[in-house]
């Protein structure tokens, strides 16, 4: 198995895994099966990965889930993979078409609020409206601020799911509008559509006195 691996894996067993690329350690986990190459990969996505399923899911339980789901799938489909092509867009497409079945099958469970999502999303004012300075803010500058999040995230919660998805790809999770398309199976235009009306919303939203 070992020398099938040494003519086919892109890299070779002496190397350290950190600096192998998304889809080196793919592709030899193809071949090797190796648990090793398997750890690095889940481990490079598992903080950011879990943030956006539990963001996107609104709860923590199904996040889980579907964080898991989704690392087998990888395990399972990983002949699927198409050489040439770039893993993160790919492993988010799969990550949110199980986010979309997990919904489905729990559509009677009450999602849990965005205030408790994980620390990457504490803050999702980040590069939409929060012009206060962050240095050396008074008492009453923090009590803004806070609150100013507060209603951001409310309003993230009456987005549509379609617009939901674009936003937090590529605003939360900084992919650029091609790697959105591919991560969702979409073209690149419906991308940025869904961006400028969600942001529209968003300021509608955050206009009006009530989010109802």
């Amino acid at each position: 198995m070992y020398a099938i691996a040494e003519k086919t894996s892109p890299r070779s067993f002496g190397e350290t895994l950190t600096y192998w690329t998304d889809e080196e350690l793919l592709l030899d986990y193809r071949v090797t099966q190796r648990r090793e190459v398997f750890e690095e990969l889940v481990q490079r996505y598992e903080r950011e990965l879990y943030n956006y399923l539990r963001h996107y899911l609104g709860n923590a339980e199904m996040a889980e889930d579907a964080f898991q789901s989704t690392f087998l799938q990888i395990h399972l489909k990983g002949e699927q993979f198409e050489e040439g092509r770039m893993f993160r867009p790919w492993l988010y497409r799969i990550a949110t078409n199980q986010a979309i079945d997990i919904r489905r099958k729990n559509r009677r469970q009450p999602a849990v609020s965005l205030d408790t999502c994980g620390e990457k999303y504490d803050n999702p004012t980040s590069g939409f409206a929060d012009s206060i300075p962050s240095d050396d803010l008074t008492p009453l500058e923090r009590t803004l601020k806070d609150e100013r999040a507060r209603e951001v995230r409310e309003a993230l919660q009456h987005l549509p799911q379609i617009l939901k998805q674009a936003l937090y790809l590529v605003y939360f999770e900084g992919m650029m509008y091609q790697e959105a398309a591919e991560s969702l199976g979409i073209p690149f235009g419906t991308v940025k559509s869904r961006l400028s009306a969600a942001v529209k919303k968003l300021n509608r939203l955050l206009s009006e006195e009530s989010y109802v």
